[in-house]
């Protein structure tokens, strides 16, 4: 029998095949699973398919999804005119060692939208494309260092990954974070060359660009640091990021990888920060693997090659791929003025009516977010930073129970990372949000939580 889940109540959970696909993969992977950011309770979900907003697993269980692949099906899955043009051009090859027309017709899109793409190359991931512009940094600078805020995740490049997982037992002095290494072996000479400042520290950020600023190429920043807690960022901080960088002679790199989902030209534009390169992902792929970098006209032609060997050679077998190049474009086209205000607004239905619920039930939770992102902190205060946002051992319990209500209740919540909504949800999944926290809230582990505040 088939359990179809909805997000009218607690319903029968089965995993009986996803317990059989779970085993099998213990048998091939390390751990079981090919991605470390692959949630279990206590295993893997197994998805058969999706369709709008709401996937579907082996076990005929029917989930609203509020991870979208990690943010980045923005239309929510199967998409029509995606699926379409993809399936069009399927007959006519995937992938050429020659360009294509569609790789000009996603640049050309992202370069009317965007105010800091003059010029812009394409790789096949988030990963890529902040890797590559830190490299462009350093070509163009003739620099190596890289300053970087704590706690932010830019990916799996080594100077990317340097800050981004301090601990109370490992990360120092607030006012100068320790470049923590993310994995064992990390060459010594990566902390040598990144620098960890505190998100919205103003102080701290210009004492240390005044330290390090002439030896630093880039400042790697991500406008609204997700995995850090979606936190907003303040105006001064901002602002004097740019004016220390300008001052040293140091680029802005913004990793907009997930946050491009902001507004129609970005979150950069969004709060007022001209960076001189970016870095693109996720949305821009309409569901295919891709990444993009993009900046100033003069900073990109490190890249050039039109007059002998570039200062920063940049290649990849499937970079600019005509079915990643068609399925981006028709899903970017798609997202007009009109579409991001949609998502603004439901974005706003979900967040105040999860502080209307918090507020009546005088709880010890938070939210941040904007625009299609929020996040639920079980903290009295939304972290104004990387340090006031780690969770303590009885956070992350309640956390997870939080996440565990949801999924029993037909929603598939990310455990502590950023949650995002699509076009293809209405205010009836907003609502549904908005009733399950609510529901929660009223749960013994919400009230355990309460009485441990």
């Amino acid at each position: 029998m088939l359990h179809t889940r909805d997000v009218s109540g607690d319903r029968p959970l089965s995993r009986a095949r996803s317990h059989h696909f779970f085993n099998r993969g213990r048998k091939i992977f390390p751990s079981g699973v090919t991605r470390v950011t692959v949630e279990r309770q206590p295993i893997p979900l197994y998805i058969a398919r999706g369709d709008g907003a709401y996937v579907h697993d082996v076990d005929g269980n029917r989930f609203l999804d509020l991870n979208n692949n990690f943010t980045t099906l923005i239309h929510g899955h199967g998409f029509l005119p995606v699926a379409d043009a993809v399936a069009d051009l399927l007959h006519r090859g995937t992938c050429f060692s020659n360009p294509t027309e569609h790789e000009i017709a996603l640049a050309e899109l992202l370069g009317e939208r965007i105010p800091a793409i003059e010029q812009i190359r394409f790789v096949n991931s988030g990963t890529e494309a902040v890797m590559f512009a830190i490299k462009a940094a350093r070509a163009f600078t003739g620099r190596a260092g890289i300053i970087r805020v704590e706690g932010a995740y830019h990916g799996a490049y080594d100077w990317a990954e340097a800050g981004q997982s301090g601990s109370p037992a490992l990360w120092g002095e607030a006012s100068r974070p320790a470049s923590v290494a993310a994995y064992r072996g990390t060459p010594p000479s990566v902390a040598e060359d990144v620098t960890v400042v505190c998100f919205n520290d103003v102080e701290s950020l210009e004492r240390r660009m005044e330290e390090v600023g002439g030896r630093t190429a880039g400042i790697l920043i991500d406008p609204m640091p997700s995995r850090a807690g979606l936190i907003t960022p303040r105006t001064d901080f901002l602002d004097a990021l740019q004016s220390a960088a300008r001052r040293h002679g140091v680029l802005v790199v913004a990793d907009e990888v997930l946050n491009l989902r902001q507004s129609y030209r970005g979150a950069s534009a969004r709060y007022g920060l001209a960076p001189d390169l970016i870095a693109c992902g996720k949305i821009i792929g309409g569901g295919f693997p891709v990444g993009a970098i993009g900046g100033r006209a003069d900073v990109m032609s490190v890249f050039a090659n039109d007059k002998g060997r570039p200062l920063l050679p940049q290649g990849g077998t499937f970079s600019a791929n005509p079915v990643s190049m068609v399925a981006g474009r028709v899903a970017m086209e798609a997202m007009t003025e009109a579409a991001f205000d949609g998502l603004e607004c439901l974005g706003e239905q979900v967040r105040s009516g999860l502080h209307d619920a918090i507020d009546r039930a005088g709880a010890s939770f938070s939210v941040s977010g904007a625009a299609s992102l929020f996040r639920i902190h079980p903290k009295k205060e939304a972290p104004s930073d990387y340090r006031s946002g780690y969770a303590t051992p009885v956070e992350n319990d309640v956390t997870s129970a939080l996440s565990d209500h949801f999924l029993h209740r037909g929603i598939l919540l990310p455990n502590g990372a950023a949650a995002c909504l699509s076009t293809a949800m209405t205010a009836y999944e907003a609502d549904a949000i908005v009733a399950t926290f609510s529901d929660f809230l009223s749960t013994p582990a919400a009230h355990e939580f309460e009485a441990s505040r």
